[in-house]
């Protein structure tokens, strides 16, 4: 075994452009529900294309499947379909509660875990839970539906369909030989006290692509003569080409069509006997005639009827591959042109073997065996969450009847319709969030830096492309409406992923930092003229991501009439403009042509800095904090003086200046120098700067909060009175618990109280909940900015904290002990429980799930358990950064190595191969 195999198939795909990455986890977790399935009058997209539907309605625009697996244009698909002989459903995808069913919104009610993942999927394995009783569909939509936001959800386990252990667990391992050939082994356990049957049916299908189009050649599927005691399934397409999967045994193979069953779904005749819903209707339902009798279609199954003993396992084999039955012998040699042999296992076992070497060079060798587990399970949920996407605006507005030139303005995304995705990208969340979101994005490329700088990098560029970014420079949000607006962190990850990657190799990438910027130039002009309503350098954007934290939907007319000026919005630009700034500084180490870009940027973060700072700005002086301004009709204004992460985000706005970037730009320098000694209003406005103002190794700063300023924030930001959980930075400040902020218009309460947990609102849904509990990102960049900021001062600079404890420490301290709690959240405390679990036991003492991982949503302010979204490992997988990044660092060293490894808060570089 090569210990770095992993390693040498990544330098390949990015030298050689070896397709290593072409097969992977690109399938959705649910495609129903979706916007792009959404062809209703009302834009009702849950409704309209339901669960109980998708098993016999073809999708338009995507696949989705239990530990689903595709080529990168989700051409032909793989995917893993259950029955226990109970269920009133085959079970083919996971199932979850819509946004209406939901107390607390939509939220999928299945256990499954990503456990294992290369970055370039030469192994992976996925985990699922399957209950022996029969699935309680009914009673997990009306046991929610009867219950108010303020009661806790009703979940898989409560309904008892676990008791007793009566489940399968069931492993799906994927592992490449090469990269046309795929190895495939499914192992059941039995965790029951008696024996229980399973129908398994790895499943193979063609995403029906011909129904939409008069030009689209038919694939193909069917059965041909395998060697004996081998079955295999052919299926051919113009495009793709030949593939074969072959699968262990002689199991009963089945066909169907990957076609809707219109007589169920719209009372009309079916095209063709044989639809979408045959395995389901064949197998749970008895029904001899949904298959195909001459063993072919665009759709086909393997039924593996088992039976698995108590505390027992049972496993199968498959194979898909590019080679045929006939060219066997030749392709292999030493296992004696057995697919599924001898060698077969060989082949799994080393792809393992890789993948822990792997994990073994990214992960510091002083790391617990718990830390390292957290952080392999995040970094793995991450790559198992990419996931083909396919979305051509345009064609979707026809297929509405929207006429290009009157287009109806009340269909969704109508302005849009330059825009054509067909990638594989990043999401949030592959069941609750399967699709893509512009700042969730940017905080995935780095996690996904440690394991595949050059994705991370794609993943980035995707989002400027002439086919992603308006034409006015917007970036999209997501697909709900590409129109909201995200926070703009795409400048930071592009200078993130710009330095991590020259940190690990020496050399950065110009072309990609010179590419990005030219495009961001233009989203940073969209900001400005979009949300800097009267050019004031004072900006607002809405919700900005952060949902219900204000008193008012942000996104909405405000009751009292006026606007919000936000100090969240203004903070994200003062952040973008020091981004901006260090990139052109680069730039211009290459190119001087870039160094006018210095100046105009620092000048725009000067005047923001005003704006926001000013008489008029921001800045509580009573209060010492950061709130958003509401200015009435009336000409008055007032301070929303709620407390929360709107008021912590100007704290992130800093960039540390080291003595080679002002070498670079010599005549920015001397310009600045001089624009800035006419005005002296902002030695209050901003943190002191220039020459007079040098910090630890003449490193120069930018920064929104002055020294004063500074600790006032953190003084709040470190109470646990406020801020400050034994599990991170709330989003809102614990003292709304006694305090609630109320504010009345026109005889009506709006008020913000503190909530540790889920939403008592509907806004934005109400699955999500920003008045209390903890979001990994906000934390991180709070993380970089105390990082930032010691750069600056060392231990010149130090605070209480906890605030009240006596204890003193200076910034990079107090950001550990930041990034210890958030990591907190997952690993064993003292009593053997992880805090992300709460109270459920089964998660907390049961050794066949207590290190299975989940990453949420977000977090209780209180006591750390996971909330939201169950497998939001996108930005919740920055828990791995963290872990990775303070294993490696000591104070010491991230001080004396700089800006480059130490301002985006990245490892020393010998640690990443």
């Amino acid at each position: 075994m090569t210990e770095q195999a992993e390693i040498t198939r990544l330098l390949a795909a990015w030298n050689e452009g070896t397709h290593w990455r072409k097969w992977g986890p690109y399938l959705s977790e649910r495609q129903w529900g979706t916007v792009r399935e959404d062809y209703s009058e009302n834009g009702n997209a849950w409704d309209y294309f339901s669960h109980d539907q998708s098993r016999s309605r073809a999708y338009r625009w995507g696949e989705d499947g239990l530990a689903g697996f595709s080529d990168d244009k989700q051409t032909l698909c793989f995917a893993l379909a259950l029955w226990n002989g109970k269920d009133p459903i085959l079970k083919e995808r996971l199932f979850g509660l819509t946004n209406s069913e939901g107390n607390h919104g939509e939220d999928v009610k299945e256990y499954y875990f990503y456990l294992d993942s290369t970055p370039t999927h030469s192994y992976m394995k996925y985990l699922y839970k399957y209950p022996q009783r029969a699935y309680p569909y009914e009673d997990l939509v009306k046991a929610n539906r009867s219950r108010s936001r303020e009661e806790m959800e009703y979940e898989l386990l409560d309904t008892g369909i676990f008791n007793d252990d009566r489940y399968f667990d069931v492993f799906v391992e994927y592992a490449k030989e090469s990269v046309e050939d795929v190895l495939i082994k499914i192992t059941v356990f039995n965790r029951g006290p008696e024996a229980a049957s399973l129908h398994l049916l790895p499943t193979l299908w063609f995403r029906n692509q011909w129904s939409c189009s008069d030009s689209a050649a038919r694939p193909f599927i069917h059965s041909t003569d395998a060697a004996k005691g081998t079955s295999c399934m052919a299926a051919s397409h113009p495009e793709l080409g030949e593939r074969f999967l072959y699968c262990e045994g002689e199991p009963l193979l089945l066909f169907t069509e990957n076609e809707t069953n219109n007589q169920r779904i719209h009372g009309t005749p079916n095209h063709t006997p044989f639809v979408k819903d045959a395995f389901d209707r064949y197998i749970v339902h008895g029904a001899q005639g949904a298959v195909n009798p001459d063993k072919n279609g665009t759709k086909a199954c393997a039924d593996y009827q088992i039976v698995v003993g108590p505390g027992e396992s049972k496993s199968i084999r498959l194979r898909l591959v590019d080679i045929s039955p006939g060219s066997l012998q030749q392709a292999y040699p030493k296992a004696e042109g057995d697919p599924l042999g001898k060698h077969f296992d060989s082949v799994m076992d080393l792809r393992l073997s890789e993948s822990d070497e792997f994990y073994k060079s990214i992960t510091p060798a002083g790391l617990t065996e718990d830390a390292a587990r957290v952080m392999r399970q995040a970094l793995a949920g991450m790559l198992w969450s990419k996931q083909y996407y396919s979305f051509e605006v345009e064609r979707w507005l026809e297929e509405h009847g929207a006429d290009q030139r009157s287009r109806n303005t009340s269909i969704r995304n109508h302005e849009w319709d330059h825009m054509v995705n067909d990638d594989i990208i990043s999401m949030p969340d592959k069941w609750e969030y399967p699709w893509y979101a512009a700042w969730d994005l940017a905080f995935h490329t780095a996690s996904l830096s440690i394991v595949d700088v050059d994705f991370a990098k794609q993943q980035l560029n995707l989002m400027l492309e002439a086919l992603y970014l308006h034409p006015t420079g917007q970036i999209p949000a997501y697909e709900w409406n590409f129109s909201d607006v995200n926070p703009p962190v795409h400048a930071w990850a592009t200078l993130f992923l710009y330095n991590t990657e020259k940190a690990l190799t020496g050399k950065g990438d110009i072309q990609f930092l010179k590419r990005a910027f030219n495009k961001l130039l233009l989203n940073f002009t969209w900001w400005v003229n979009r949300k800097d309503r009267f050019g004031r350098n004072i900006f607002e954007g809405g919700f900005l991501g952060l949902d219900n934290i204000g008193v008012f939907d942000r996104s909405a007319p405000l009751p009292t009439g006026g606007h919000l000026e936000q100090a969240d919005g203004t903070a994200w630009m003062a952040l973008f403009s020091q981004n901006m700034t260090e990139i052109a500084a680069e730039l211009a180490a290459h190119d001087p042509v870039y160094e006018e870009f210095v100046v105009k940027f620092v000048e725009h973060f000067v005047s923001i800095a005003e704006a926001i700072n000013g008489q008029d700005g921001l800045w509580d002086e009573e209060d010492g904090f950061y709130y958003d301004l509401l200015r009435l009709p009336d000409g008055t204004s007032t301070y929303l003086k709620v407390r929360s992460m709107v008021g912590l985000l100007p704290l992130c706005a800093v960039s540390v200046i080291e003595q080679y970037q002002r070498d670079c730009v010599p005549e920015a320098i001397d310009q600045l120098r001089k624009r800035l000694s006419k005005m002296p209003g902002l030695a209050t406005a901003i943190h002191p700067t220039g020459e007079k103002h040098l910090g630890v190794n003449q490193r120069g700063i930018l920064g929104l909060a002055n020294p004063d300023r500074l600790r006032r924030i953190l003084h709040r930001m470190l109470d646990e009175k406020e801020f400050f959980s034994d599990y991170g930075i709330r989003a809102l400040s614990r003292c709304h618990a006694d305090h609630p902020f109320v504010f009345n218009v026109h005889g009506a309460e709006y008020r913000v109280d503190y909530l540790p947990a889920e939403s008592n609102t509907g806004m934005f849904g109400g699955n999500s909940n920003w008045r209390g509990p903890i979001w990994m990102p906000v934390n991180v960049l709070i993380i970089r900015a105390l990082l930032s900021y010691y750069l600056y001062y060392g231990d010149n600079f130090k605070v209480e904290c906890p605030t009240g404890s006596e204890k003193m420490m200076n910034l990079f301290e107090v950001s550990h002990e930041l990034s210890n709690r958030l990591s907190r959240i997952f690993l064993r405390n003292k009593d053997d429980r992880r805090p992300v679990y709460g109270g459920t036991q089964k998660f907390q003492t049961d050794p066949y799930w207590k290190d299975s991982i989940l990453f949420y949503e977000y977090f209780h302010g209180d006591n750390g358990a996971g909330l939201g979204a169950s497998h939001q490992t996108g930005w919740t997988g920055l828990v791995a950064r963290m872990i990775q990044m303070f294993g490696h660092m000591t104070a010491t060293s991230f001080l004396e190595q700089g800006k480059q490894g130490a301002v985006q808060y990245h490892e020393a570089p010998a640690t990443v191969a």
